[in-house]
């Protein structure tokens, strides 16, 4: 049975499309301030001479530019030569309608996409025409599929609504424009080479990214992520920047006609700055570190494309708010490899250190690009990861030296307070402890208004557990019946039997950061139903040397279910004293304390039988449920966390 499924196609739009923000929304239009179409057309620069690569018959120029990476690349592509392209069937797509699971197709496509890339650059590093046959059969490949659109993506835009793709009309996602890039890139480099086999090759290729992409970008029928029209309650998301990115990067690539070139870059101008327009000035990341590279990266790459292709001339680098976007992810990292993560994001990453230096250096940024030294000589990039990004290789590569001569210099800073999005970073010698405000309708949101996570020396042990594997569910209308995004798998309260719902309504309230005291609190009873009678419930955070104090005061209207109160720990839990309970991981211990004669603990332990989670945490987690001994309707709680 199918049809009972279908509704999970319309998945994406219904918490991208509808989904609504609550103070979101500031008219800057930076990038129109900048230039008009008038300058576009006057700064665009023709016939791909923007490029800032060696040519492809430059062999001393390749040898040159590709350094110690040459070998790497060159052995990527031998492994993919008589590559077995992955050929991804009807039933494949349709088994997205049938269990929402979206990675059969997806895992083939990207698979695909990556083996095309490693042939193209094995053949850029060397330069013989060796891997041209086995690119040819990659481009005929991706020209013959329907469609390069993910079957989780294409159904809302077909009339059918279903998942398998139709003619009608193309659409651009975020796996169809990465490939786009790519083949134009290939298009750019070898064509004169594709043509010395059959000139067919470059043709349908071109054919196929000006269908797909360039005429399928400026059609009268727009996508949800251009964000047309959009304003106050318009979610404008990291599909925005990452599609346009690859947009512009097509038609730099493969369009020559000035006055169409010049209207495609203003209108993706135009398209970025609702982007520029919904994020907030302080530059937070509401998705979480994961998806930093994919948000404020990908308008990164799309500005910088912006800035070459118009030889410099619209350049909005100096921007504030585009350096306050790139220092997210430093401010955000923890240590050791880990992160602060809310809603989707993993708790593992940090940014990969060429990307971030380049960032930091476009924008002025001293503490991005000591940070990405520091990160550099910590794990130095002895082997490239060869993924579908074309653009972002190319640009390591690029750099790479440059950053080999800069001073690595970071340090936490002792906060961060970020007063738009709510999130609130505080650190001293042996801790790191971050916390959120906000609404329970963020891009990737959990209902997570209030949470918390404590790091003790760069050691996660209460935690955000983060997202499993992406299924239909994840994104549809069921998806908060997965308990990761539930508020009772945070570290928050479950208040007189109900926890947090979805919505723009609830969220916190009375948010208040004092640097002097180390504090951190908020009202978080308006993340809850109406019917719990929750008047106010205001948590209170306290940072000190050795610990972290928590209050929460309340106040509640006619009680019928005790309040329970969850923390999520990485570490075992173990009761060991009556108000004391014991956390250790990694050869960390903390000890959470509590009045044990108002609550009654108890601990469960949670298995993570999804590999998305179980790689960052192992095989189980822990939760600490509170269980108040009584139906109070105004009283206040204190919790106090020791490090031993």
């Amino acid at each position: 049975m199918l049809m009972p499924f279908v509704n999970k196609l319309t998945s994406f739009i219904l918490l991208a499309v509808l989904s609504m923000t609550l103070q979101s929304y500031t008219k800057r239009d930076i990038l129109q301030h900048t230039a008009d179409l008038q300058k576009v057309e006057s700064t665009v620069v023709l016939n791909q001479k923007w490029v800032p690569y060696p040519a492809y018959a430059d062999r001393e120029g390749w040898n040159a530019f590709l350094g110690d990476y040459r070998q790497q690349l060159i052995e990527d592509g031998e492994s993919c030569l008589d590559y077995r392209w992955r050929y991804i069937k009807a039933t494949d797509y349709i088994e997205y309608e049938r269990t929402g699971n979206r990675s059969i197709a997806d895992n083939a496509f990207s698979a695909n996409v990556t083996a095309l890339n490693k042939l193209f650059l094995a053949e850029l590093a060397e330069g013989k025409g060796r891997f041209i046959d086995d690119i040819i059969d990659g481009v005929y490949y991706f020209s013959e599929m329907t469609s390069w659109v993910s079957p989780a993506h294409i159904g809302p835009y077909q009339a059918s609504k279903r998942s398998l793709p139709d003619t009608s009309w193309h659409v651009i996602d975020l796996a169809s424009g990465d490939l786009s890039a790519v083949m134009a890139w290939i298009y750019y480099y070898l064509k004169a080479e594709m043509d010395k086999v059959t000139p067919t090759v470059s043709q349908r290729l071109y054919k196929e990214v000006k269908a797909r992409t360039l005429d399928a970008y400026m059609g009268e029928h727009p996508f949800w992520w251009q964000a047309k029209n959009a304003g106050e309650g318009t979610l404008v998301n990291n599909w925005n920047v990452w599609c346009n990115a690859n947009v512009l990067q097509c038609f730099f690539l493969l369009e020559n006609d000035p006055e169409r070139l010049a209207e495609a870059v203003y209108t993706t101008m135009v398209s970025v700055d609702q982007f520029l327009n919904y994020v907030k000035d302080d530059g937070a990341c509401e998705e979480g570190p994961s998806y930093w590279g994919h948000a404020a990266g990908k308008l990164y790459d799309y500005l910088k494309m912006l800035s070459m292709g118009t030889a410099g001339k619209i350049d909005i680098f100096h921007q504030p708010i585009v350096r306050n976007l790139g220092e997210y992810i430093v401010r955000s990292y923890v240590g050791d490899g880990w992160v602060v993560n809310f809603a989707d994001a993993s708790a593992k990453g940090g940014g990969e250190a060429g990307f971030v230096y380049r960032f930091g250096k476009d924008t002025g940024s001293e503490l991005m690009t000591g940070y990405a030294a520091y990160m550099e000589k910590l794990n130095p990039q002895r082997k490239i990861n060869v993924n579908r990004d074309m653009f972002r290789l190319l640009q390591s590569f690029l750099y790479h030296k440059e950053l080999e001569t800069v001073a690595a210099n970071f340090r936490h800073p002792a906060y961060t307070w970020y007063a738009g999005t709510e999130f609130c970073y505080m650190t001293n010698d042996c801790l790191f402890f971050a916390a959120k405000g906000g609404y329970n309708d963020e891009s990737h949101n959990h209902n997570d208004t209030g949470t918390f996570n404590l790091y003790v020396d760069n050691t996660p042990v209460f935690i955000d557990a983060g997202v499993g594997t992406y299924t239909g569910k994840t994104f549809g209308r069921d998806r908060y019946t997965i308990w990761t995004m539930q508020s009772d798998y945070h570290n928050l309260p479950r208040i007189n039997g109900f926890q947090q719902r979805y919505g723009k309504r609830y969220r916190s309230a009375n948010v208040k950061f004092d640097k002097n005291k180390n504090t951190f609190s908020l009202d978080i009873g308006k993340a809850y139903p109406q019917e719990g009678n929750i008047n106010s419930w205001v948590r209170t955070y306290a940072l000190k040397k050795k610990g972290l104090h928590i209050t929460d005061r309340f106040d509640i209207s006619n009680p019928d279910v005790a309040n329970v109160v969850h923390f999520m720990t990485w570490g075992e839990a173990r009761i060991i004293n009556k108000g004391v309970i014991d956390i250790s991981i990694k050869g960390k211990t903390a000890e959470l304390v509590y009045d044990a004669e108002v609550f009654t603990a108890s601990i469960e332990t949670v298995k993570l039988d999804d590999r998305r989670l179980s790689n960052v945490w192992g095989s189980e987690i822990h939760r600490i449920c509170l269980t108040a001994n009584g139906k109070t309707a105004r009283g206040e709680y204190k919790f106090n966390i020791q490090i031993k």
